[in-house]
């Protein structure tokens, strides 16, 4: 063996340190911005007059861009300098949340969220693989738990931050707050962070590749998200884009052929990647990466992390706001036990991993997660106080922490430090289709339990079974939006003294429902869990 001192192994300097801190700052942004609109929205949908499908874009749209876009970002942060990548990024983002917080329309504001995926498409992976880059040996473990904190902290606290600026101040500065911030970081970022690249080895720019994939990635998740208002096999309302209409008549939906674009544009994206490898040219990605057992095993595990993480970021604020009956706000301080956790067991992660190592610490985070989440599922109901909800969240939080801030660093960890940049895109990329599914399938799941939930509760109410079944279906329809409706109307409502015991099971169907979107999410998480034990097997053999 080699005894020689290794430079590799070098302490990072302070300039080193400080440069991560305003990496962190700057993924926080991004993160936070694609989860602090949720709670937002109501006043947004209120102001803007949005419809319902304007609504699911706003929120979901930044997903979409991501995950087509990331994998051509981060080959781009190699080849051009992930630094200058980054100060770009910021400078994208800030103007798209300016614009965002301006809109006067739904077509603005959806335009203005599309400006700032673009920018955040430069910012995630230009982040990661320069820490990466910057940090060796226990100092690398010890960024990339911080870097995997902030992830998981700044997702959670986006629904509290949302809150409190829609409730004190208005739903703009939720997308004004960027421009301050923003500042800051880039003008810290020009003196903290250094400069790094990839080593170009192989001639030309995969271009065909980066369309590849961005029309598979971006097709697959508008399939996903879109599947339960489109129909995800008969026609269930019109989709028109850029003018043109696909109507609710025709024989087949729109969902089944972006499936199918999906599936052909992804199958050709990984041949043509194999192509190019062969004819010595460069790649937009290595599938050699998935070569190292660690990299597979461990996108797989961030992606079911993702799926579950979003799901219950979706799904609980509607349950919170219109069958509990709180306020923005006090939605807002629940969904925040999950920050608590998330951050006080990011901190102590290096600590654990110090004991168990990486892969343990994960494992240990995943079973923390689907024991507060399958906690939550079991104690919900429609009069359930709320401190019985934040403590398991807590719970769930500081699972989530673990995970978040280990799993980066266990993916990465045999990626040599040239291919950083596709590698941390290829996660980032994961976690982003993730985030979506997480969405797309609570809210299936949420509908489909409304459907079946919220006749069967409104039963033994007094009001005749046709106007019952109208009103779950409008109910369904609005997300719970006409519980507060009705709830705010009280006697006054068309139920009259009915009204009560109309809310009241209303607010139980709907109680229900959420329970089975969150257990939908717990077989994700669990899946989460089964997967991290093959990481951490992978781990060991790669250690002997």
């Amino acid at each position: 063996m080699n005894t020689a001192p290794n430079p590799q192994e070098t302490a990072p300097t302070r300039r080193a340190w400080i440069g991560l801190a305003v990496l962190s700052i700057g993924l926080g942004l991004i993160v936070l911005d694609g989860t602090i609109v949720g709670v937002a929205l109501p006043a947004i949908i209120s102001d803007l007059h949005l419809n319902l499908t304007d609504a699911q874009w706003v929120n979901s749209l930044y997903a979409v861009l991501l995950a087509a876009l990331l994998l051509s970002t981060g080959n781009l942060a190699d080849r051009w300098g992930r630094k200058r990548l980054f100060l770009v990024g910021l400078v994208v983002f800030v103007a798209g949340s300016l614009l965002a917080a301006v809109a006067a329309d739904a077509g603005a504001l959806i335009g203005a969220r599309a400006v700032q995926a673009v920018g955040a498409a430069c910012i995630m992976p230009a982040t990661l693989s320069t820490v990466n880059a910057m940090f060796r040996g226990r100092h690398r473990a010890a960024a990339f738990g911080v870097w995997g904190a902030v992830i998981s902290g700044a997702a959670a606290v986006g629904p509290l931050a949302g809150g409190a600026l829609t409730q004190w101040a208005s739903w703009h500065w939720i997308f004004l707050v960027n421009l301050p911030l923003g500042a800051l970081v880039f003008v810290a970022a020009i003196f903290a962070v250094p400069e790094t690249r990839g080593v170009k080895k192989l001639p030309g720019v995969d271009v065909d590749g980066a369309l590849l994939s961005a029309i598979g990635f971006g097709a697959l998740v508008f399939a996903v998200i879109e599947g339960p208002d489109l129909g995800w096999w008969a026609p269930k309302s019109d989709l028109t884009i850029f003018g043109l209409v696909w109507s609710k008549n025709a024989a087949i939906s729109a969902v089944p052929v972006a499936f199918a674009v999906a599936a052909i544009a992804l199958v050709l994206f990984a041949i043509w990647e194999r192509h190019r490898e062969k004819v010595q040219r460069a790649a937009l990605l290595d599938l050699g990466l998935f070569s190292f057992s660690t990299f597979s095993w461990g996108n797989l595990t961030a992606a079911m992390v993702a799926v579950g993480e979003f799901a219950i970021i979706f799904v609980l604020p509607l349950y919170l706001i219109n069958a509990l009956g709180l306020d923005v706000m006090g939605a807002g301080l629940i969904l925040a036990a999950m920050a608590l956790g998330a951050f006080l067991s990011g901190a102590a992660a290096r600590h654990l991993a110090a004991r168990f190592g990486a892969p343990g610490t994960v494992l240990i985070g995943l079973g923390l997660e689907v024991a507060g989440v399958l906690a939550v599922a079991l104690v919900l109901t429609a009069t359930t106080p709320a401190w019985a909800i934040a403590v398991p969240l807590i719970v769930y939080g500081l699972g989530l922490g673990l995970a978040s801030a280990q799993l980066t660093g266990t993916v990465l960890r045999d990626i040599p430090v040239e291919n950083s940049g596709q590698g941390s895109a290829t996660q980032s990329t994961v976690r982003q289709v993730g985030s979506a599914f997480g969405t797309a399938f609570a809210g299936t799941a949420l509908s489909v339990a409304l459907a079946v939930a919220l006749p069967a509760s409104l039963r033994g109410t007094g009001i005749p079974d046709q106007q019952a079944t109208q009103l779950a279906a409008q109910t369904r329809d609005s997300a719970g939006t006409t519980i507060l409706q009705l709830r705010a109307q009280g006697v006054h409502s068309p139920f009259g003294e009915h009204t009560a015991s109309v809310v009241d099971a209303l607010s139980a169907g709907f109680a229900d429902a959420t329970r089975w979107a969150l257990l939908i999410a717990t077989v994700f998480l669990a899946l989460g869990f089964i997967s991290s034990l093959r990481l951490r097997r992978a781990a060991a053999v790669n250690e002997t």
